[in-house]
């Protein structure tokens, strides 16, 4: 009974990240940006009737009047409500609230602004060159610039944010040992397991898809919990099911150390980084600090390097290359773990001998456009490598999408990600002409990637 009083305290006066996103900013702050939400409406609200004047009933008038003005009045008092009173809600149900006003707001916010920009431009488009308003053209297009806005969220929130992609890389190597030739690797990374509260049914669906891949190893890359451990509870059963034929491997992320939270001692922070330390021991699942586990099959062995966070600033630099490589060094081929791809081009590629980088961190910002193989994210502002599989003089990266969110509770065009990785050795006779693997061919680059 008295861990459990404990566990229940602890649980009270913690806060998820996202709450933390909210208290950051000042009540001032907050009513700035309602202020922002009410300018945009006023706007949207007065070229809306515009159109409403030529096409509508006074009845149907007063119906989206009243339907306009009381979702705008209804989401910015939740806000400040939730602003004011978020002390005295519980950490998990803050969440949902926080998560469910966001998706609310951008579903309002973006396609509004979208509208009202386009149609600015389109009533002095027809100013200069007509002297009637038009009462067809520009109300239709303007209407549909923030239709088509308004359905792609509401799309990206209730369909692709749970809708799991498994992406194929097939890769070969001169330098992987023969008893290796054919691994199956699972990556999965960035989970970011508060953010499902506690909905265990929808990764328990993509989790069995992963069994049925018959892994020979599963390796996760990060950002399991949004900042609290208390976020894995309840989760536990579900993590022993992973089935992997050598073994679960995995690293932590930025959001695993509790940086993005005040504590009210370093032994609670630690406490709270050992309780996750503790779920990955529970479930099976070898956690790599700086440390290389070595895999031996017969007379082959390979390298699997673990690092700890590395980014670059404002991220913090807890991984340590050089000491986690040690083990390694008579291992003919190295996959390296590592969370923020951002570390691949600065400590890796064409400095050290590895052949695969497994990282995460992104998202791909959970937004995206792809045709074919080719795609573009706001995340390549900021990333070099972003998405998919990236390639250096035989050394490979591959930035995994994640399968949970963070922040916005939707992903556009950038559905959550599994991916499955079969590495080929070169053979010394006929066979190494093989030029696919199980239907894929060898050195594809994953569907999306650009």
């Amino acid at each position: 009974m008295g861990p459990q009083k404990k566990k229940k305290g602890q649980k009270k006066g913690q806060k998820s990240r996202i709450g933390i996103v909210m208290r950051r900013y000042s009540l001032f702050t907050i009513i700035l940006l309602c202020f922002a939400i009410l300018i945009v409406d006023i706007l949207s609200y007065y070229w809306l009737q515009r159109i409403t004047k030529l096409h509508a009933s006074t009845d149907l008038k007063l119906v989206i009047d009243i339907l306009f003005w009381f979702f705008t009045i209804g989401l910015m008092s939740a806000i400040i409500i939730l602003k004011i009173r978020m002390d005295s809600i519980s950490a998990l149900r803050r969440q949902r609230l926080i998560s469910s006003l966001y998706g609310l707001a951008v579903a309002s916010f973006a396609p509004k602004l979208i509208f009202v920009i386009v149609f600015s431009i389109l009533t002095a488009i027809n100013y200069v060159f007509s002297e009637e308003a038009s009462i067809i053209v520009v109300p239709i297009i303007g209407l549909l610039s923030g239709i088509i806005p308004f359905v792609m969220i509401v799309y990206a929130i209730f369909v692709s944010l749970y809708r799991f992609r498994l992406n194929n890389v097939n890769l070969i190597f001169e330098n992987l040992p023969e008893n290796f030739d054919g691994v199956r690797i699972v990556q999965i990374s960035d989970l970011h397991l508060g953010s499902f509260n506690r909905r265990y049914h929808i990764l328990e669906r993509a989790f069995d898809k992963i069994n049925d891949l018959n892994p020979d190893y599963i390796f996760f890359t990060g950002d399991l919990v949004n900042n609290y451990a208390w976020e894995l509870e309840g989760w536990e059963s579900l993590f022993l099911k992973l089935k992997a034929n050598r073994g679960k491997f995995s690293v932590f992320g930025n959001h695993d150390y509790g940086d993005y939270s005040e504590w009210p001692s370093e032994e609670a922070k630690e406490e709270n980084l050992n309780g996750i330390k503790n779920f990955y021991q529970a479930t099976n699942f070898k956690l790599l600090l700086n440390e290389t586990h070595l895999d031996r099959i017969g007379d082959d062995q390979i390298a699997l390097i673990g690092v700890e966070n590395w980014g670059n600033p404002p991220f913090k630099q807890y991984g340590d290359l050089e000491k986690a490589a040690r083990a390694a060094q008579f291992a003919p081929f190295r996959i390296l773990l590592s969370h923020d791809p951002t570390h691949w081009a600065e400590e890796v590629a064409g400095k050290v001998d590895i052949a695969l980088t497994l990282s995460g961190h992104t998202h791909g910002m959970q937004a995206g456009i792809r045709y074919r193989n080719k795609q573009w994210s706001p995340a390549k502002l900021k990333y070099k490598h972003w998405a998919g599989l990236y390639e250096e003089k035989g050394q490979y990266l591959y930035v995994n999408r994640g399968m949970g969110w963070m922040g916005f509770p939707g992903r556009i065009g950038m559905r959550p990600e599994v991916t499955l990785f079969k590495l080929k050795t070169v053979l010394k006779n006929e066979e190494a002409e093989l030029s696919i693997l199980d239907g894929y061919p060898l050195a594809e680059q994953a569907p999306g990637v650009a």
